[in-house]
């Protein structure tokens, strides 16, 4: 018999989601709990979020948790959209300490490394070969991409330098909001962003994920690009999904 539920976390810039998941289903086993970001988003902060959930949920198994970082070996190299302070923190001991939890129980990750696992596992990318790249648009832009069906962790796309400006800093849905940009203004942003990716590592098909996937019928039409731009399946449930199934396995990327 196999493993049949797990945990996922999934931390944002705005906000911090989790729930149980039906591993054999690749979705959300009931209801998922937000609870929004604490500012400042200092590693002891979050933790404390992260146990809220864990707690509230009664869970005592193995806990998948992404962030928005680059992670190796559990410990986070970078910050894109959470406190500074996040970098060079060992996260799984961190976790593992305040979940009461052994250190290998824990399975911390880059958020678009876990959606993509989700979207490979059960989504948009199942049965796909070839390059295939996961974009999380949110907060800021994530990235995950993937070689005939395995993860190559950590990439870094949002932060492509395009125009001379950071990507995230003009495509991601942040900005679509914060400048009160319409679907057809925002949408030659994005474009743009895809062209550049395109003309780097030529992938066989990009899955369109984060917040905006909800709405995919009002964008992605509009898109002019290359490659098949296709919606993620999970929406914006993706990280939740791909964490808890990576710490129920023990996959470490």
């Amino acid at each position: 018999m196999g493993i049949t539920r797990g945990f996922g976390v999934d931390i944002g810039g705005s906000g911090v989601k989790g729930g149980l998941v039906d591993l054999e289903a690749g979705a959300l086993d009931g209801e998922r709990l937000r609870i929004p970001t604490p500012q400042p988003s200092t590693p002891e902060a979050v933790a404390e979020v992260v146990a809220e959930i864990v707690e509230k949920f009664q869970w005592d198994g193995p806990v998948g948790i992404t962030l928005p970082c680059v992670v190796k070996h559990g410990v986070a190299l970078s910050a894109a959209n959470v406190d500074k302070g996040w970098i060079n923190c060992d996260a799984q001991t961190l976790f593992a300490a305040r979940l009461k939890r052994r250190p290998e129980d824990i399975v911390v990750m880059n958020d678009a490394d876990a959606a993509g696992i989700a979207e490979m596992s059960f989504g948009a990318g199942v049965g796909k070969n070839g390059t295939v790249v996961l974009l999380t648009f949110g907060t800021g832009i994530g990235s995950a991409v993937f070689l005939d069906g395995k993860l190559v962790p950590n990439t870094e796309f949002g932060h492509l330098q395009v125009d001379g400006h950071d990507a995230e800093k003009r495509a991601a849905a942040s900005v679509k909001e914060e400048k009160e940009l319409s679907w057809e203004e925002w949408t030659p942003r994005v474009s743009r962003y895809v062209n550049v990716l395109e003309d780097l590592i030529w992938p066989d098909l990009v899955i369109a994920g984060g917040g905006v996937s909800k709405k995919a019928h009002k964008w992605l039409p509009l898109l002019k690009v290359r490659t098949e731009v296709v919606a993620a399946a999970l929406k914006n449930d993706a990280g939740i999904v791909g964490a808890a199934w990576a710490a129920a396995h023990g996959v470490r990327p």
